[in-house]
């Protein structure tokens, strides 16, 4: 759903005003910061495009999505639209996340994990406006403009890429002279972190975070109740469908309001804080902050479940499916048919992925503590110690038989000293 904001201008006029005029247009991934907002002055100034600014919800607060839009009509654009992806995000995204159990590292992937669906929305829109270019505001440092540029450059081969932060090479103090001369406010002098925001998690960089030995102060954190205040333990019972969670304790949700709701009870549960060191696309170190209660709360529960009915040459095979398709995401290479190739895979593994995880969270830890399916493989009756049906005395010629290489080894290797 794509919203515009300009009243009195509607989409068809604007397209064919586009046209008639023969101007050259750019879309501009448009986040309100401070690089973006410099995008939208540079975008005209050095290049000579006029400038449609999209934001696209994939799950950000409500004033993330307002502020572009107000100075989206201050500076001028030719248009600004708000596009809605969040039920797409959460079901085509977000669920063959959880499916893969995708961490990088030690963290579930949220920031990543949205762009390509965001880079997709900015070539449907600038392909219904017959635009020239598609244009972001990353630097040349992270890995956002791989995530980005690898869709955009894959799906509109025809349209010209623009990053003019990375492309002018320009210095943070340089963006803010830059801002002031042409009157952009500049959030970063008010802002202590870089954030973003979106359905399945948050990230907190920059500032003190810098300094790896610097504690992350209880002000960057925003979903996540201080593990000291939480006062008792809760538990969640979560239920599962071919992979994915489709009621949180008894209640049938949408895919949007299922994560909403994970992130509300794990996080007033300190659940999901996670600080690290991160490897970029680049090589470069980087010390990150994430806040994803509901993720983790969800992908915990999922794993449990896959380990009562996989088989363990199952379980073995798809951890390293899930850390390729981690990376995959990671690298912006949702396009990659690898990533389809094991989606296969993980989608014919999930169809037994069904039953219900109980999980105990209390003052930042969650702990399986009950599972249950259809297909478990899991036989009470075979694993207790009064069951005769598996008759011991069958196992000792197995018994004597395994480890016989290793045994083999000792033998020569006595022989050779």
């Amino acid at each position: 759903m794509i919203r515009n904001y300009y009243i009195n201008i509607i989409f068809l006029l604007i397209k064919g005003d586009m046209m008639a005029e023969k101007e050259k247009i750019a879309v501009l991934a448009y986040s309100g910061g401070l690089d973006t907002s410099c995008c939208l002055k540079l975008l005209e100034d050095k290049y000579n495009y006029k400038v449609v600014s999209a934001c696209v919800d994939v799950g950000q607060p409500e004033e993330d999505l307002k502020e572009p839009e107000e100075k989206a009509k201050k500076y001028g654009v030719y248009a600004h639209y708000t596009i809605d992806a969040k039920e797409e995000f959460a079901r085509d995204y977000i669920f063959r996340a959880i499916k893969a159990n995708a961490m990088y590292e030690g963290y579930p992937l949220s920031t990543s994990l949205a762009r390509p669906l965001i880079a997709l929305k900015l070539v449907e829109l600038a392909r219904e406006l017959n635009a020239d270019a598609i244009a972001h505001g990353c630097t040349g440092k992270g890995n956002d403009q791989f995530r980005f540029e690898t869709i955009i450059r894959a799906k509109a081969p025809d349209m010209e890429v623009i990053a003019p932060i990375r492309d002018l090479n320009l210095t943070r103090n340089e963006e803010i002279e830059y801002a002031k001369q042409n009157g952009i406010p500049i959030p970063t002098e008010s802002k202590k972190y870089s954030i973003d925001e979106n359905l399945w998690g948050r990230s907190i960089e920059g500032g003190v975070l810098e300094d790896p030995m610097f504690e992350t102060p209880e002000d960057a954190f925003a979903w996540t109740k201080n593990p000291k205040e939480c006062k008792e333990e809760e538990y969640v019972e979560i239920e599962f469908e071919n992979g994915v969670p489709v009621k949180i304790n008894g209640k049938k949700l949408s895919p949007v309001d299922i994560i909403r709701e994970a992130n509300k009870i794990a996080g007033r549960n300190g659940v999901g804080r996670i600080d690290i060191i991160e490897d970029r696309i680049l090589g470069l170190k980087s010390r990150e902050n994430y806040e994803c209660p509901g993720a983790v709360m969800l992908i915990t529960a999922h794993k449990a479940l896959e380990h009562l009915v996989l088989t363990r040459e199952e379980l073995k095979f798809k951890e390293m499916v899930d850390s390729i398709y981690a990376d995959l995401i990671y690298k912006g290479l949702w396009h990659e048919p690898l990533r389809e190739d094991l989606d296969a895979f993980v989608d014919k593994t999930q169809k037994r992925v069904c039953g219900n995880v109980r999980v105990k969270l209390y003052a930042g830890s969650i702990k399986v503590v009950g599972r249950e399916s259809p297909y478990a493989l899991y036989s009470q009756e075979l694993i207790s110690f009064e069951d005769k049906d598996l008759d011991q005395r069958e196992i000792v010629g197995m018994v004597k038989f395994h480890g016989l290489q290793a045994a083999l080894y000792e033998t020569v290797k006595n022989k050779n000293k």
